[in-house]
């Protein structure tokens, strides 16, 4: 087999790169966990999100992933670049094995292992800018699909290149029915008062990891009450803080929507609960 790549011809090529099908077809799922000295971060909800986004895919699921190899697999890499003793990020890929083109010809996996280094072991409220936008060029589509991490992030990359582009931290993403869903970085909170929105799921937003912690702190927060409930666009300059959530990042105080700057209060009180949660968990 000979391919073109970037011009060059080269023989001989690992077939299994070039016909990947997370690669070619997108055909792949995913999870991004923090880990602090090999602790990783509410690992069983990383993992039984990973078997179900598995399952909604049709693929196979090897009779090794439990949750103890998955973990074997991810310390061993991160002795391997010696991150045994310090932060991380941590990236497990899982992608359909080569075969056919948009039918597969077989459901088994294969799957890598990704690190980097992180500089804080726990989650810090950081003093910065986070000026967002509403990013209306494509839709998120509310469904099961949505609420997984898969390769397909097609409106995120451009949203992204859409903040670039106009000097935003972040955008909120819409979905069809041209409500708020989520930030390009995580999931969306809304404080108004006492009262803490976050999308439902239904809404189209993912089933984030740090989003299940949150809506748990928040229910047993005496003073403050959760709601799953549709965020309208016309809510946010109402509010009194927003902030995105995920799991390497934590809390981020969104600071500026157009014309209204908001505070961080809620946030400054989360970040301690989530941060007591982690240690826990």
């Amino acid at each position: 087999m000979v391919v073109n790549h970037n011009g060059q011809l080269q023989k001989d090529v690992n077939q299994d790169f070039y016909r990947n099908r997370g690669l070619l077809y997108g055909d792949a799922v995913f999870e991004t966990v923090r880990a602090v000295h090999q602790k990783l971060f509410f690992w069983e909800d990383h993992y039984l999100r990973l078997m179900a986004s598995m399952r909604i895919m049709r693929m196979d699921i090897p009779m090794e992933f439990t949750m103890e190899f998955l973990q074997s697999e991810v310390e061993k890499t991160l002795t391997a670049n010696s991150l045994e003793t310090s932060a991380a990020r941590v990236k497990i890929l899982v992608y359909r094995n080569p075969g056919g083109f948009y039918t597969p010809t077989q459901r088994s996996v294969g799957y890598f292992v990704d690190v980097a280094p992180i500089d804080e072991p726990f989650y810090l409220l950081k003093d910065e800018t986070c000026e967002v936008d509403l990013y209306k060029d494509h839709y998120v589509s509310p469904s099961l699909l949505s609420t997984i991490k898969t390769n397909n992030k097609a409106i995120h990359i451009l949203g992204g290149i859409y903040a670039q582009e106009n000097g935003l931290n972040d955008c909120l993403l819409l979905n069809t029915d041209k409500m708020v869903v989520e930030g390009l970085s995580g999931n969306l909170f809304m404080v108004k008062g006492t009262t803490i929105k976050t999308p439902p799921l239904s809404d189209g937003p993912l089933r984030g990891v740090l989003r299940k912690q949150l809506i748990q702190i928040i229910e047993k927060w005496e003073g403050y009450e959760l709601e799953e409930a549709t965020i309208s666009p016309f809510e946010l300059q109402k509010a009194d803080e927003l902030f995105i959530t995920n799991v390497i990042k934590g809390i981020r105080p969104i600071t500026k929507y157009r014309k209204k700057v908001y505070t961080s209060e809620v946030s400054k009180q989360l970040i301690g609960k989530l941060n007591a949660m982690a240690r826990l968990a």
